[in-house]
């Protein structure tokens, strides 16, 4: 695990260099925006997702010059999602890394005018970048439009499930949209641009599709058995909101039980690929960890 922590600490300080290139600096006009933005962004955070396009690409032996403005609009995208997820219209929020939510920071309108701002970055550091071919930018934009897509009605899914009855199949319906979707689209976009096969990139689909359950199902746990100071977010706050989890639907220990299985599920996935899967296996391996 110390060779993965390197690479999330390596990856992270690219990344941090290439969004601070990216976003407009707070001291142009609207600085307030920029400001709101800047706060959210670098605002902490562990830098999965783009940490997965770096990850897989790598895999398939993508330079990271190919790999920085497609992983740095990932980023943009979750933050903008959490931005969105945080007002009081969504989950009404106001911790988020362990300091003030944008709306709370700023003001509501701020907040949502950040959140749209980023993800027009996003998508405009992904079009510009003239590192790819024309074929492989508009298959990358693509697989990220999809994954932003499914976010977003995957929060709906979410929304309109509050303190309903729901079964496994539509919380997981849920979970893969809302979390898994746009972790799923980030891998994919680093095997896209690492050149990546249709078998390959079926294998790759299918172990992020895993991954983002896993992320998922591990979020639930530690929201309930953790403290707001180690989560840098209200602890338990989907619990009383009355929020289909995993934990409310199969109890803490079933949950702990289902996250090794889907782990497993990953890793298997994987595993067919004629590559170098190892960190990709360490990233599995670390997300189940965080329930320990």
């Amino acid at each position: 695990m110390h060779e993965l922590k390197s690479f999330f600490s390596e990856v992270s300080e690219k990344i941090e260099r290439k969004l601070d290139e990216l976003i407009p600096p707070a001291a142009v006009e609207p600085r307030r925006l920029y400001e709101a933005v800047r706060w959210s962004v670098f605002g902490g955070g562990k830098r999965f997702r783009p940490a997965l396009v770096f990850a897989v690409g790598r895999t398939f032996g993508a330079p990271d010059e190919k790999l920085l403005r497609t992983a740095a609009a990932v980023e943009m995208i979750h933050t903008y999602s959490l931005i969105h997820d945080d007002l009081p219209a969504m989950d009404d929020d106001d911790l988020r890394r362990g300091r003030a939510t944008c709306h709370v920071k700023y003001d509501e309108a701020t907040a949502i005018l950040a959140g749209d701002l980023l993800q027009s970055l996003a998508f405009r550091s992904i079009s510009e970048d003239t590192s790819l071919s024309d074929d492989v930018r508009l298959k990358v934009l693509a697989q990220i439009a999809d994954g932003a897509a499914k976010m977003v009605a995957g929060q709906q899914l979410d929304l309109d499930a509050e303190g309903a009855e729901i079964d496994s199949s539509e919380i997981e319906s849920i979970h893969q949209n809302k979390t898994g979707a746009l972790i799923s689209a980030s891998a994919c976009a680093g095997a896209i641009i690492g050149g990546a096969g249709d078998k390959e990139l079926t294998a790759v689909r299918n172990y992020s599709s895993m991954l983002g359950l896993l992320f998922q199902i591990t979020d639930d746990i530690i929201d309930v058995t953790q403290s707001s100071d180690v989560l840098g977010k209200t602890a338990a706050k989907d619990l009383a909101a009355n929020k289909a989890t995993y934990v409310s639907i199969y109890g803490l220990e079933h949950s702990r039980e289902l996250a090794e299985q889907v782990r497993t599920e990953a890793v298997a996935a994987i595993d067919t690929l004629n590559r170098p899967v190892e960190l990709l296996r360490d990233i599995a391996d670390f997300i189940l960890e965080r329930t320990s």
